[in-house]
């Protein structure tokens, strides 16, 4: 039994939950118990198996959006009659992209950023639109759709299984999707070596059963994490790489720069965060230039559709307008016109977020973990922007168990927004057709909010008071930090205030 095992966090030794869920296999692990000596099922496999498990009962979600039915001249349709996709709340956004995005158009042609389409033709809001989607999830878009069409033209020779091509195309889509999750959880796990059971909650987590294929969100969370993971293992500009290919995926994993360079700062580490910092940039670039360079007007698509966007229905912005009758920043939009204050709020709040993060970063009396940090940056993004469309929660699931390693508080926000699923696709039915209207699911979206508060009210207790993080009651420094893990504090003229605070927060 070697040290790494023999210095293992036991669970069921420690958090209630675990300790309660152990009853299952025969209670708490035992004082005299062997550990490392299970020659298969080590914690990775049987998180593995886990998170397996969670990906098929999620790709079972939605199966009843992936029936079809003959239309009159017998050709197989996707049936999401009568709101299907909201009464069996199974909606997926890859199924109705299929053809929305003109991903259906054959052979080599439809490519995503050089094929357009006129939306709302001859309405007041007319206008031209490509790929709404950065490049990288575009590109897998796109691969998908031809595998999708080459699966379905074997298909009519008999060699294989088909069915309608955008519901080939879901589920090609998905194995994707399944192991970018996968890949994930093997990266919290290689995160959590001390902890090796922690990165269950990624793998049981009840946000992957709902929004594991919803979008294409999976992709930028394996880009992120793995680049966490090659920034704890010293690795900068590796780090840097990963995350600048999760930025081309996804924006939020760019957010993760925010912190590594605060906490550069304040360890006398900057080179290691500028060296990452550069890497995001020149692999972001190399990802985007050629596409941008030969369409423009398509690779601009993402940006322009992010600046025209309202509020989204799930934002704080929307509970605030329905509740009080208040007609928004902008007022009531013509079709077309952009949110012009609305998007300088929403920014303006964030880096008033970012600031007050940084004092927390500097001021804290003991330098905060990396992991603890990026929550915190994440949470404020999602809280005070525009839209934070429902598999947007999947981005703080890897944080989350990094950040709080506390069983009980995780899975019970894991399992308030994956309820909010309920009232959302109720929302999006109707009234009309046995649904519900917005306000009882603006409710949830605010105890969704107020369950993300708490986390962040337990990550600032952690920072604050180190004695109540697990992980440094443990005995660790910040194991996910790379060159910060164990590095001193080199803030000059910063020990006197820092230590009164310091002695106050303890006190």
């Amino acid at each position: 039994m070697g040290p790494e095992v023999s210095q293992r966090v036991v669970p069921s030794w420690t958090d209630p939950v675990a300790t309660g869920a152990s009853r299952i296999v025969g209670g708490p692990l035992g004082r005299h118990a062997v550990l490392g000596r299970q020659w298969f099922w080590t914690p990775l496999r049987v998180i593995l198996l886990f998170a397996t498990i969670t990906l098929a009962l999620g790709w079972l979600v939605k199966v009843p959006c992936l029936q079809t039915y003959r239309d009159s001249v017998g050709t197989a349709q996707v049936d999401w009659r009568d709101g299907r996709q909201y009464v069996a709340m199974c909606y997926s956004d890859t199924v109705p992209l299929y053809t929305a995005e003109r991903l259906n158009q054959p052979g080599l042609s439809g490519f995503p950023y050089a094929t357009s389409w006129i939306e709302h033709r001859g309405e007041p809001g007319q206008q031209r639109r490509y790929m709404e989607y950065p490049v990288v999830t575009g590109l897998y878009q796109w691969i998908a759709a031809k595998s999708a069409q080459a699966w379905v033209a074997v298909a009519h020779s008999g060699w294989l299984p088909s069915s309608a091509p955008a519901i080939v195309y879901f589920d090609i889509s998905a194995v994707g999707l399944t192991a970018a999750w996968l890949l994930t959880v093997w990266a919290l796990s290689r995160l959590s070596r001390r902890r090796p059971w922690d990165p269950a909650l990624a793998a049981l987590s009840p946000l992957v059963v709902v929004h594991a294929f919803t979008n294409f969100d999976a992709l930028a969370t394996a880009l992120a994490t793995v680049g966490l993971l090659a920034w704890a293992r010293r690795r900068p500009v590796l780090a840097g790489v990963l995350i600048g290919l999760g930025a081309a995926t996804k924006f939020y994993p760019v957010l993760f720069l925010v912190p590594i360079l605060l906490l550069c700062l304040r360890a006398g580490r900057l080179r290691a965060g500028l060296q990452a910092t550069a890497a995001v940039a020149v692999v972001w670039a190399l990802v985007n230039l050629p596409v941008a360079a030969l369409f423009p007007a398509g690779w601009a698509e993402f940006f322009r559709l992010n600046r025209r966007r309202g509020a989204d229905p799930d934002t704080l912005y929307t509970v605030v307008s329905t509740f009080t009758g208040w007609t928004g920043f902008d007022g009531v939009l013509r079709p077309g016109q952009i949110p012009g204050t609305l998007n300088l709020v929403s920014a303006t709040l964030f880096l008033l977020a970012c600031a007050a993060i940084g004092w927390v970063a500097l001021a804290a009396p003991r330098r905060p973990r990396l992991a603890q940090l990026c929550f915190l940056v994440m949470c404020a993004f999602l809280l005070v922007n525009k839209v934070w469309s429902p598999q947007y929660s999947l981005w703080l699931v890897p944080l989350a168990v990094l950040a709080i390693p506390r069983w009980k508080p995780v899975l019970a926000w894991m399992t308030v927004d994956a309820v909010l699923w309920a009232p959302r696709m109720a929302y999006y039915l109707g009234p009309d057709h046995k649904g519900l209207p917005i306000e009882p699911f603006l409710g949830a979206v605010l105890i969704r909010d107020a369950a993300v508060l708490l986390l962040v009210a337990l990550v600032l207790r952690s920072i604050w008071r180190p004695d109540h993080d697990p992980v440094r009651i443990a005995g660790d420094d910040d194991p996910h930090g790379g060159v910060l893990d164990g590095a001193p504090d080199k803030l000059p003229a910063a020990p006197t205030w820092r230590r009164n605070i310091g002695v106050a927060a303890t006190r």
